[in-house]
């Protein structure tokens, strides 16, 4: 094992941090942007269409923030149920958009086919300052479950709670960006007291199944559709995306359940996490959202067309 970095700097490299270092990295974050300019009017824009609930909030002094979800206003319970979500991970920032830009162009197409439930921005502190982690140095991408340390994963946790053995699809919205090498590795190898092993960032779009139950015939009609709008990363050299083997082209595989993801919350029977690149040359900002919200909809089609087989 190599020595733990002295690249990041907080902390003792080999010491896990406490309070102490905890409260230095949460003096150093910068708010960067506005969950209400960019979210919430677009939320308010859309209170005509859909139901829009208010599922919880977080207080992290001084500020408060609401956390919204919005459902087909024509909920039918004869219905399938698909769940999207987005901004878990508040810096991602076309799975927050691409959720929105899906809401305000495509939902209406299903509005006789399923009901929809989309909670667009989970971590709205992290998206304001473009981070991964909230407040308490805290993945909430790895705090899906009844116990959760995370207020952004325990508030969702209780909302899809209903739907946990009901729904059809949960579809996650994310991004792996160049910024996970650079800053957000390196900062939790720091928090955890262990050494910092630099990785490679995949150039493209990429899906996670799930690894306990797989449904490879939708992962790949998710890839298919994506494709047609912005370029599915390659293997690396080892046959890999991130550390894990590809299992089909732009899909691996993670135990969501266990690894406390949010696409694991449900027992749907299809699940998947969207993995884009936003800092591609080959990729624009609109891309990226379009390539969110084609995966969301080539998801939902392919589980409609498919809830009566066994």
């Amino acid at each position: 094992m190599s020595a733990p970095s002295t690249a990041y700097p907080i902390g003792t490299p080999g010491v896990a941090w406490g309070p102490a270092e905890v409260a230095v990295w949460r003096a150093r974050q910068t708010r960067h942007r506005s969950y209400a300019d960019d979210v919430l009017t677009v939320i308010e824009r859309l209170r005509d269409r859909f139901d829009v609930r208010e599922y919880g909030a977080l207080d992290y002094a001084p500020e408060r923030y609401a956390l919204f979800a919005l459902r087909s206003r024509h909920w039918r319970d004869e219905l399938p149920t698909v769940l999207v979500t987005g901004g878990v991970h508040g810096y991602e920032t076309s799975g927050v958009h691409g959720a929105l830009q899906f809401l305000e162009r495509d939902a209406a197409r299903y509005a006789d086919r399923a009901n929809l439930l989309v909670a667009p921005c989970v971590s709205p502190w992290a998206y304001e300052r473009i981070h991964r982690w909230n407040p308490d140095a805290i993945d909430p991408n790895r705090s899906f479950r009844a116990d959760s340390p995370a207020g952004e994963a325990a508030a969702l946790w209780h909302l899809l709670a209903p739907y946990r053995d009901t729904a059809l699809l949960h579809i996650d919205l994310h991004e792996t960006t160049d910024s996970d090498e650079s800053e957000f590795r390196p900062a939790l190898a720091a928090r955890d007291g262990v050494a910092s092993e630099p990785g490679e960032i995949p150039d493209g779009f990429y899906l996670v199944d799930d690894s306990e139950h797989p449904q490879p015939a939708f992962q790949q009609a998710i890839i298919d559709a994506v494709a047609k709008v912005t370029h599915i990363a390659p293997a690396d050299a080892r046959g890999e995306i991130i550390g894990s083997p590809v299992v089909a082209p732009g899909v691996i595989q993670y135990p969501l359940k266990k690894l406390g993801l949010c696409a694991g919350i449900t027992n749907a029977r299809y699940k998947s996490t969207t993995e884009v690149y936003p800092d591609s040359p080959r990729a624009t900002p609109a891309q990226c959202n379009d390539a969110q919200a084609a995966a969301v909809c080539a998801a939902i089609e392919f589980a409609l067309a498919h809830t009566t087989q066994a």
